[in-house]
């Protein structure tokens, strides 16, 4: 009977104690405007053109190590 009871108390435990912990007692509140204009959008403007460059450059470089490799094995 004691173990039923430990074991019970173990498992309550382990239900109720991440029920509380992740539960939101109270909603934060909204960030500031910081005196823009309320339809930009999340994170400013910030420009994604000179990142993109580097990913297609570098898809570009590492698919043509590909191709040069494969060539280089049949020629083998």
């Amino acid at each position: 009977m004691q173990i039923k009871i430990k074991q019970l108390v173990i498992l309550m435990s382990l239900i109720i104690i991440p029920l509380i912990t992740f539960s939101q007692g109270t909603t934060p509140p909204p960030p500031p405007n910081n005196g823009t204009r309320g339809d930009v959008p999340t994170g400013g403007g910030a420009p994604i053109g000179g990142g993109l460059g580097i990913l297609i450059a570098l898809g570009a470089a590492y698919g043509g190590k590909k191709i040069y490799d494969y060539r280089k094995t049949l020629s083998e």
